[in-house]
């Protein structure tokens, strides 16, 4: 996404969201190899989209 924050993000239905809830480094170091800020990856989500942005009540990485 736009900008110079590394935020954590979900795309849904080509939409892209900032996610509120858990944090980018509660996975990890969000620079080191497979973190958020330097790859994609697969996720289940359960929340809701308020004021564009998802509010996630549950957020599992995949495989």
């Amino acid at each position: 996404m736009p900008g110079d924050v590394c935020q954590l993000a979900i795309k849904l239905d080509d939409k892209k969201y900032y996610v509120e809830g858990p944090n980018i480094n509660d996975y990890g170091g969000s620079h080191s190899k497979n973190g958020f800020c330097k790859v994609v990856r697969k996720a289940q989500v359960q929340g809701k989209i308020v004021d564009d942005k998802f509010v996630a009540s549950y957020f599992k990485l995949l495989p």
